[in-house]
């Protein structure tokens, strides 16, 4: 894989140098991360990078996960495009390589994957060119307050499989306790119980295998996947009025204590705390983390994750300067004290052993021995199938279509696409 150098000191030092005589230029980096203290980090570094480069400036800009999905492709077709903004990787990425709004930047700081995770690296390469880096990876999985699971005698230890599972719900719910918090009304968190599903039903594999096949995604594990998440919609897990709660909503209601679980990515971490009422959220020490269920039958064994890599593409036409802050943006320096503060898993390499919190690091650890992580489904699948899975997952679990239904509708997005 070709991929661009790594800025280390002695060699950021010098180009640091040489561009402070160049005319002034500003950097706009598009970003949803919502999190006080990761941003207190952010421009920390852009303060520092600003400081070492005269006539070189960097603006944030901030928009909400739904806001910058429907409107990045505007703003990337604008004379005020943003130069660096936030990317998931997968179909959405190459639907905008396709469309010539993200530059190639293939050899403009020489070679980086011996500075970043390779697997992640290449999430934001294509066809062996480079557009972009990652800075930190993901996993979905299952955050439980610890507290709550005592009250209702579930024992965390004994949640391997789907019944397991289902097992620890009814406890949860026999107990008072509202088992499962999710953000409904945004419909992404929906397509996580669905997507894992549909791994653990036909294995690490099954969305290239569906792809390449007639009908592929009318399959069986398609198919069992939605009939297992009805089967989990019919026990009323969810908190009342799940369906318009939205992920900020729900990630302070799962701070706040109102419920024991969430099926979510790690960055939960940080947005409890971000959305909770007293801005505190759960302290780390009564948050505990599992890998999602197996199934009975099913190929996915239980370290096959579903997870993303975060990252920044280049916009077309964008000034040099942008991969120049990119680099100096990954440097270990920065990335442990991310890794340290438990903000993210960072992409950079050297800064794992920076993790303090142990429920990120044990986060970091799946992903580490996983034998297969698959990319977001609604990223992975390109953005008009990705809708289409969001809608389908919400519409399975409030009882809108059929398991079959909802598996032809991905089928007929996938063929249409």
């Amino acid at each position: 894989m070709k991929a661009w150098k790594f800025v280390g000191a002695a060699m950021g030092a010098a180009l640091l140098v040489s561009s402070a005589a160049k005319a002034d230029v500003t950097i706009k980096v598009l970003h949803l991360q919502d999190s006080g203290p990761t941003l207190d980090l952010w421009n920390q570094i852009v303060k520092d990078y600003e400081a070492a480069n005269p006539g070189q400036h960097v603006q944030l800009q901030f928009l909400e996960n739904e806001a910058l999905k429907a409107k990045l492709p505007t703003m990337l077709q604008s004379d005020d495009r943003p130069n660096l903004f936030h990317s998931w990787g997968g179909g959405v990425m190459r639907a905008q390589i396709k469309a010539g709004l993200a530059e190639d930047v293939t050899g403009w700081s020489g070679d980086l994957e011996k500075e970043l995770s390779p697997g992640a690296a290449s999430a934001l390469t294509d066809q062996g060119k480079v557009y972009g880096a990652p800075f930190d990876v993901s996993e979905v999985s299952l955050f439980y307050n610890k507290a709550l699971f005592a009250k209702a005698g579930v024992k965390a230890e004994d949640i391997k499989t789907w019944d397991d599972f289902l097992a620890a719900l009814k406890k949860l719910k026999a107990a008072g306790i509202t088992p499962i918090i999710c953000g409904a009304g945004d419909k992404w968190p929906m397509h996580f119980y669905w997507s894992y599903l549909v791994l653990r039903a036909g294995g690490g594999n099954i969305l290239a295998e569906a792809g390449a096949a007639k009908d592929g995604f009318k399959g069986p594990a398609f198919v069992e996947a939605g009939k297992r998440l009805k089967e989990l919609a019919d026990l009323n897990p969810f908190q009342d009025g799940y369906l318009g709660t939205n992920w900020n909503d729900s990630a302070g209601m799962w701070g706040d204590g109102k419920g024991a679980i969430q099926l979510m990515g790690n960055w939960i971490m940080t947005a409890q705390q971000t959305y909770a009422a007293d801005k505190k959220g759960q302290a780390s020490d009564n948050i505990g983390v599992l890998p999602f269920p197996t199934l009975p039958g099913g190929k996915g064994a239980a370290n096959v994750t579903l997870g993303g890599v975060d990252g920044f593409l280049v916009s077309k036409d964008s000034p040099k300067e942008t991969v120049q802050f990119l680099t100096y943006f990954l440097q270990p320096k920065y990335q442990q004290v991310a890794a340290a503060k438990g903000f993210y898993i960072p992409a950079t390499l050297g800064t794992s052993d920076s993790i303090a919190d142990p429920v990120i690091k044990q986060v970091a650890s799946y992903i580490a021995g996983s034998s297969k992580h698959q990319l977001f489904f609604d990223q992975d699948l390109g953005p008009s199938v990705g809708r289409v899975v969001n809608d389908t997952s919400v519409a399975i679990a409030a009882g809108q279509v059929s398991p079959e239904d909802g598996a032809a509708a991905v089928q007929k997005a996938w063929d249409e696409r």
